[in-house]
């Protein structure tokens, strides 16, 4: 004997609030992505382009390669761009895939040049001392830590000299360091460097 299959929708009270027709839940366009991130890209002090904002799981950020989908940086223009800056930009290449984990975000760098990494969670708590990471080509690196960002959020909040400081934010430079070991003090002196705003 065949067991009958019942359809809630096709027995379903018309007037319930539940399945109601017009029940904007249902609808295609009330479907809205939430995002993770949004990402800037700079070129020392000027931000070119809009901010590119990151709905999958995981986004290549790459210069002009023909590689799946992602964060085109060649695509963004810039008039009277300085010779430091297409020098680098040339070395972006791959660049990196970021990706939004369970444990946190990490960044793999799939460029052939270093990334230099800036983050609350890579900081050493109440140190005023900046610490930024050098990751080489073929490594990643948690770029910042969900539970460790948990506990800063009760910390005080620190006066950095380069700037606002964003509890939320990762400043990840191409090909080139910033901070107390290299000569360039501040990421607003690197030609080219993105700036990911959690959400």
């Amino acid at each position: 004997p065949s067991i009958p299959v019942f359809s809630q929708v096709a027995t379903a009270n018309p007037d319930s609030p539940l399945l109601s027709p017009a029940d904007a839940s249902t609808s295609p366009d009330a479907v809205k992505r939430s995002h993770w991130c949004n990402v800037a890209y700079w070129e020392h002090r000027t931000r070119v382009g809009r901010l590119y904002t990151v709905y999958e799981q995981s986004v290549s950020i790459f210069y002009d390669l023909p590689q799946g989908n992602g964060f085109c940086l060649g695509q963004l223009n810039l008039e009277n761009r300085s010779e430091t800056v297409r020098r680098t930009r040339s070395k972006i290449g791959y660049g990196i895939l970021l990706s939004k984990e369970p444990d946190g975000v990490w960044a793999y760098n799939r460029s052939e040049h270093p990334i230099f990494v800036n983050s609350p969670t890579l900081d050493i708590p109440n140190c005023r001392t900046l610490i930024v990471r050098k990751v080489m080509p073929g490594y990643s690196i948690k770029v910042f830590d969900y539970e460790k960002s948990c506990l800063l959020q009760h910390t005080a909040d620190l006066d950095y000299a380069d700037g606002p400081y964003d509890p939320n934010s990762v400043r990840i430079s191409f090909a080139k360091g910033w901070g107390p070991c290299y000569s360039r003090q501040f990421i607003t002196s690197c030609p080219c460097w993105l700036e990911i705003l959690l959400s």
